[in-house]
């Protein structure tokens, strides 16, 4: 079904159009016209969002739960629309946007049975001790409070489950807090009928229009506003190092600091144990490659960097992981910014001391090939550059060793998404070891598998130390992502007639 975008930015339930435009850039298609976001337009989606707040604020867990419901049906009614847009835009395959779509309605249905069970608030109640000595106590209440409106930029990589509709925007609605949404250039379209769904959403919960907005990209300048407006409270993330600390900074340099949950890079480290190495070494190698080239590498948890001790098994795995990476064909990237990038960070590693070059290869203007090197741990420790996040298919297999070596460079890594052990029985004494240095590193540490694709659920951890994101404490993905849009308040001796409902 071909979808004709009207190119309008979604405020406060008005699609309003601005006076300069831009043109998208889709893989396939002629390119459509698109109003530009100015700080002027950001100015009244947040005001719309900080009115609407005094109501949404203050809705019932099941009307928030029930508005929740009925976005994801609106998405779902849309889905013929949705991912042929998406798939012209993105270059992504109709499964994997298909399952996308999935992912993104059902991450609401769950925060939507999360709030009803209420769990999520922290409710305690200290009662009063009006005869307690020396002095009495008085009666202290605690529950979690929405903070007010969240500001949210869409991610290029996930044109639906971390772009409008994304987690962020998903945890904050069940929070009960506004969301004003920059949408990403990457695919405009695709988030003007996502945005479209929460329109007529909004309209039929009978909520206030400034709930939600959202504002097509512009010049930075459109995202500085955003954060740097006075009525936000937090602004959720997911984008390169340098687009988010820029953005992080700007939000610890507002007169009221506000918090940045921002995802930024992360290298994913797998640590290859020796005994698994001997056992499957070839076996891993495929499924490495598999891993590491899927969707051309575009993932956040891409498996970047692999850690082995030298040997005859190194070398079974290098090599079944290079045959498998040159047999993988060309594949599309989400922009040709992302596709620019990737071939200048290949060219950089190529040329660090020490790396020895296994596969490169010729990129069209917008795709993709796998590159592989190597290096020496000696190497590893002394440049740092090596660490850095190359987004897309690159593989850098780094060599210890022994087993000292290698506990040496995983205390080398800077924080990282996830980590991964590949062992078996045998490799426990050495994995023990890894574990209290990984878990330090990591928000996500899993065994024998690829970290390629993050689970929804309620034990999720995406997020990490910096710069894997500039918020340890938070996920991005999973039911305690409500928690990044919430704080703290205590009652004390407030009568039950005017205690927040979920407290009496």
């Amino acid at each position: 079904m071909t979808f004709t975008p009207h190119g309008k930015h979604l405020i406060a339930g008005a699609w309003v159009a601005g006076a300069e435009s831009f043109t998208s850039t889709p893989t396939t298609g002629e390119g459509q016209s698109f109003s530009k976001g100015t700080p002027a337009l950001v100015d009244q989606a947040v005001q719309a969002a900080e009115d609407a707040f005094w109501t949404y604020g203050y809705t019932t867990r099941e009307e928030r739960a029930a508005f929740l419901e009925t976005i994801a049906a609106e998405i779902e009614a849309r889905a013929d629309l949705i991912t042929p847009t998406a798939m012209a835009e993105s270059g992504l395959p109709e499964a994997r946007l298909v399952g996308e779509r999935e992912r993104t309605t059902g991450q609401l249905k769950l925060f939507a049975d999360h709030i009803r069970k209420g769990d999520y608030l922290d409710r305690r109640h200290d009662e009063a001790l009006p005869n307690r000595a020396p002095l009495p106590r008085p009666d202290l209440r605690l529950m979690q409070r929405p903070i007010g409106p969240v500001a949210v930029f869409g991610a290029s990589n996930f044109p639906l489950a971390f772009s409008v509709a994304g987690g962020d925007t998903a945890s904050a609605l069940a929070a009960g807090c506004p969301v004003v949404v920059k949408g990403h250039e990457a695919h405009p379209a695709t988030s003007e009928i996502v945005a479209d769904a929460f329109k007529a959403a909004i309209e039929t919960c009978g909520l206030p229009a400034g709930v939600f907005s959202m504002v097509h990209g512009g010049a930075h300048k459109v995202g500085a506003a955003l954060v740097q407006h006075h009525l936000i409270n937090a602004v959720g993330f997911t984008g390169s190092l340098a687009g988010g600390r820029a953005l992080f900074d700007l939000c610890a340099k507002r007169v009221n600091p506000i918090p940045f949950f921002g995802e930024l890079g992360s290298v994913n480290p797998m640590f290859l144990l020796p005994e698994a190495l001997s056992a499957r070494g070839e076996e891993l190698g495929k499924g490495w490659a598999g891993s590491l080239a899927m969707g051309a590498g575009q993932f956040c948890t891409n498996p970047g960097i692999v850690v082995v001790i030298e040997g005859a098994e190194e070398e079974a795995f290098t090599k079944a992981a290079l045959a498998a990476l040159t047999a993988t064909g060309s594949q599309v990237m989400l922009t040709e910014g992302i596709a620019s990038a990737y071939v200048k960070g290949g060219a950089k590693i190529k040329t660090q001391p020490g790396v020895q070059e296994l596969l490169t290869q010729m990129c069209d203007r917008r795709e993709a090939k796998p590159f592989l090197f190597k290096v020496k741990a000696e190497d590893w420790l002394t440049n740092e550059t090596l660490s850095e996040e190359v987004f897309g298919p690159l593989g850098l297999i780094v060599t210890v060793k022994d087993a000292a070596q290698m506990i040496e460079v995983a205390k080398s890594f800077e924080g990282q998404l996830t980590a991964t052990l590949h062992m078996d029985e045998a490799d426990m004494a050495l994995a023990g070891q890894l574990m209290p240095i990984l878990e330090r590193k990591a928000g996500r540490v899993m065994a024998n598998g690829f970290p390629t694709g993050v689970e929804v659920c309620d034990s999720m951890v995406h997020g990490g130390p910096y710069p894997a994101s500039t918020n340890f404490g938070a996920t991005s993905v999973g039911t305690m992502a409500i928690r990044r849009f919430l704080r703290p308040v205590c009652y004390q001796n407030i009568p039950s007639a005017v205690l927040p409902l979920d407290l009496v």
